[in-house]
């Protein structure tokens, strides 16, 4: 009797192992995966400050090797490049990110009508230093 029991659990710890890997293989979106999506946001930014801003470019060759690094490490945690270009190409994924930029943008004093708010924000964030600031230069 003690022995069907035990027989039972391990069983029961067999079946339960073979489900894991099935769980844990259930992949966010990468919109919620912060270290890919702030990246990539900061990346959007920069390209929105440069194409707005006649004296601030994009330093593209950062900004490619950023996205490089991001599709990498998407792989690594475990998104195909099927994945991720659904993820890059989708539409609702395109709205989504240029509403979020417009909403960021505004809450930091750029306004689409005044493109001088655009200098000034880029020029701040390239003196700051930051995510998007190091994805600008000025002219």
């Amino acid at each position: 009797m003690r022995y069907l029991t035990l027989r039972s659990l391990i069983a029961s710890c067999a079946t339960c192992l073979l489900l894991l890997p099935t769980s844990a293989a259930a992949k966010s979106s990468l919109r919620d995966v912060q270290e890919i999506e702030d990246p990539l946001f900061a990346v959007a930014v920069a390209k929105e400050v440069a194409d707005h801003c006649d004296s601030i470019s994009a330093r593209f060759f950062k900004g490619l090797t950023e996205l490089r690094r991001l599709k990498a490490r998407a792989n690594e945690l475990g998104y195909s490049d099927t994945e991720i270009r659904a993820y890059i190409g989708s539409d609702s994924e395109k709205t989504r990110m240029r509403a979020k930029g417009e909403r960021f943008l505004a809450q930091n004093g750029v306004s689409y009508e005044k493109t001088e708010t655009f200098c000034t924000f880029g020029r701040a964030e390239i003196k700051k230093n930051s995510a998007i600031g190091v994805l600008l230069r000025a002219k």
